[in-house]
């Protein structure tokens, strides 16, 4: 973009997603930093006014700054620093125009490692504080609950540098246009670039205008898409050429793309699942159990606990990045539910079992509403709540320590780079070590069985690491997706019983009386001072309605997912754009309005509203909602073959078009049975509707005295089939 190359200043330092590299040297010469800070913090009464305030606090056993009021896990972490933070909000932002001020705007969330970094080296630090304090408005968002603010400030540091991640500091003109930003900064790059941006606001106040103005505009257009009223034909060659063009990026020997770090991506592991299947497509189906083999034997999971951390390090899903996240392990139950259906295998059905014990154990309310992450450290020390010694492990196993050592890779110098530390992965399938060892599979898989669960026990007793117990409703929204896909796939009562309460949360709990979502659960707020919500609170439960529908045949979760369907639509979509913005019409205005359009580790709200458009438009026969859904998939057309990966929801939506969706309505007494029939069978392109009763247009006399089933394509149904056996025919005619 035309603003990447506007760096009015030098750059300190490098900047972080999270990966544990070394910080960049900075290009500040030494004497210069070392002249400002000591310059600054000896200046009379700036140093020692915040001494004082911590002395005083001291005294009353406190030291608070604004963030105390507040409900968010991660600005409560802030709350005692001795930097004056303000949480986003009309205070701050008035302050900074009255004042004429600098805005300092600090994003993160509460389970992110460098944000703790970051923080203990320069937000604890009173000198740094002081220079923050005297020079500009300082205002900490939790991204999670602002994903707005974030969305904005994000674009900006990724027009300016080409990369993001958290933290994330972006330097504001007092109207909230950025002018710098960038991610994690060492101590005295911190304090040297604020000094530095400071007196250049002060000595040009006119470049500062000129590059704000710039950079507006560049966020203004960031991941904005044209209008296409041209309706193409799509084909098995659009599909072809994105599928292509990804393949060249497999990493055929551990599986995943590309090289460190690796993200799991569950949206484009089912995407390439989905297309392997249909598009039958041997080389894409290879890599797609590879990468699942991969993760799940990887450290990324933990093979005591279940539950998928963030990110690898390394490219061999080895070293997690320890924090773990809802929206993470939502959207693999959902990928390793669908895998199993796919091509059973143990292992899937395992994971699946082990993740949503972890979800139901470590991040559920009592009343069943999801909490959002653990934090990747305990003690102040990344993943000590995870990694073991040889030592330890012996302790807790005596004589059976060997085989888990063996087992999980577990050696006396350490795999990972704390000494003698090591974080467990698996290598060979269990029959492999079986064979290896002379042992039986069944035999081996009891011994490890029993001491997973001994280990389980003693690392029970460490200090856990931190939990972030926001309640958001997006998230909420997947991990009910997932809990939908798991009962598909294992038909266990208990995954339907756990997703009915959790669905009976966010009815009760996170919808108010006038229809409206709130993205955040506040126990202690009233109906009429709940947070806003954004596109993607609304896109991620309706998709989980609809697929709550599909498991239960209940048209009260529909007629549920219709309502927010049409409060999305008219208070989120731009008609004028044919895409769907993120913040509603009626909240509060920041500098650009965004849509969100790329697909991430959560795929996009709007392709997500999209495919649940086209689902909602099968199983109400609504036109409306059938040609937004199409006009949001021409406009993104032309961006799917260039960058595949950010693109996978769009892609599945092109597979449904190319493919067409079977919709598969089974009617009467035996209906739940049939139900579960079909769905033993791999048949992702397709929407699953009845029940003994029913009100949906496709359902209309289809109620007879026996059990029926209707395989209906294009407006067109065939001939009632009485048993699984002759539906399944018509679909694979």
């Amino acid at each position: 973009m035309f603003v990447k190359n506007l760096n009015p200043l030098p750059v300190a330092g490098e900047e972080r997603v999270g990966e544990r590299s070394k910080a960049g040297v900075s290009r500040f010469p030494a004497s210069q930093k070392t002249s400002y800070f000591k310059t600054f913090i000896n200046k009379p009464g700036i140093y020692n006014r915040c001494n004082y305030i911590r002395t005083f606090a001291h005294k009353q056993y406190i030291l608070m700054n604004r963030l105390a009021n507040s409900t968010s896990p991660y600005l409560l972490q802030h709350a005692n620093n001795p930097v004056n933070w303000y949480p986003w909000g009309k205070e701050a932002l008035d302050k900074a125009k009255a004042e004429n001020k600098l805005i300092l705007v600090s994003i993160g969330y509460s389970a992110c490692h460098w944000c703790h970094v970051m923080e203990h080296e320069s937000f604890e630090d009173e000198s740094v504080a002081a220079v923050m304090n005297e020079y500009f408005v300082c205002i900490k968002v939790d991204r999670e609950e602002r994903p707005d603010v974030d969305q904005i400030y994000m674009s900006a540091v990724q027009l300016m540098s080409g990369r993001g991640g958290w933290p994330l500091n972006c330097i504001c003109l007092p109207d909230q246009r950025p002018i710098y930003g960038g991610t994690y900064f060492r101590k005295n790059d911190w304090a040297s670039l604020l000094f530095n941006l400071a007196d250049f606001y002060k000595q040009k106040p006119e470049e500062a205008e000129d590059y704000a103005v710039r950079l507006t505009e560049g966020i203004r257009k960031y991941e904005s898409v044209e209008f296409i009223a041209d309706q193409s034909e799509y084909s098995r060659t659009d599909l072809e050429l994105i599928a292509d063009n990804w393949k060249r990026y497999f990493d055929k020997q551990d599986g995943g793309t590309g090289n460190a770090p690796k993200f799991p991506q569950p949206n484009n592991w089912q995407l390439l699942m989905r297309y392997a299947h249909l598009m039958k497509d041997d080389d894409v189906a290879k890599q797609v159990k590879l990468t699942l083999h991969k993760m799940a034997f990887g450290g990324i999971y933990d093979h005591v606990g279940g539950g998928f951390a963030r990110y690898s390090v390394d490219g061999r899903w080895h070293v997690p990045h320890f924090e773990k996240m809802l929206y993470d392990n939502a959207q693999l139950i959902s990928l390793y539910a669908e895998a199993y259906t796919w091509q059973p295998d143990a292992l899937y059905e395992r994971v699946v079992d082990e993740v949503i014990h972890f979800c139901t154990t470590e991040l559920a309310s009592a009343d069943l509403g999801f909490y959002s992450a653990l934090d990747a450290d305990s003690e102040g020390v990344e993943g000590k709540f995870y990694i073991f010694t040889r030592d330890e492990i012996e302790q807790i196993l005596g004589d059976d320590a060997d085989l888990f050592c063996i087992y999980y890779h577990i050696t006396e110098d350490g795999n990972w780079e704390e000494e003698h530390s090591n974080v467990l992965f698996r290598r060979e399938t269990d029959e492999q070590l079986a064979e290896k060892l002379g042992l039986g599979v069944d035999d081996l898989l009891t011994q490890i069985k029993a001491s997973r669960k001994k280990v389980f026990e003693a690392r029970r007793h460490r200090i856990r690491p931190g939990l972030d117990n926001k309640i958001l409703a997006s998230w909420n929204g997947l991990l009910l997706k997932g809990l939908c896909d798991a009962y598909r796939a294992f038909n266990k009562p208990n995954y339907l019983d756990v997703a009915l309460k959790n669905a009976n949360f966010i009815v009760d709990k996170l919808i108010g009386q006038n229809g409206r979502l709130s993205r955040v659960y506040n126990s202690n707020k009233a109906d009429s001072d709940a947070p806003v919500a954004f596109l993607d609170d609304y896109a991620n439960i309706i998709d989980a309605l609809i697929a709550l529908y599909e498991v239960t045949f209940n048209e009260e979760w529909l007629q549920q997912a219709k309502k927010l369907t049409d409060t999305a639509i008219a208070h989120y979509y731009d008609t004028a754009s044919g895409v769907f913005f993120y913040t509603a019409d009626d909240d509060e205005q920041l500098i650009a309005r965004k849509s969100e359009i790329m697909d991430g580790v959560i795929p996009a709200s709007n392709s997500v509203m999209a495919r649940n458009l086209q689902k909602l438009g099968l199983l109400f026969d609504n036109e409306n909602y059938t040609a937004v859904s199409a006009q949001l998939l021409r406009n993104i057309m032309p961006q799917l073959a260039k960058y595949g990966t950010a693109y996978s929801n769009w892609t599945m939506l092109l597979l449904d078009e190319v493919f067409g969706t079977y919709e598969i309505a089974i009617t009467g007494d035996d209906a739940e049975t049939v139900r579960k029939e079909m769905e033993n069978n791999y048949i992702p392109n397709k929407i699953i509707l009845g029940g003994k009763k029913g009100s949906l247009p496709l359902l209309q006399d289809k109620f007879g005295k026996s059990t029926q089933i209707f395989v209906c394509k294009d407006k067109t149904c065939g001939l009632p089939a009485d048993n699984t056996a002759d539906a399944l025919k018509q679909i694979t005619a």
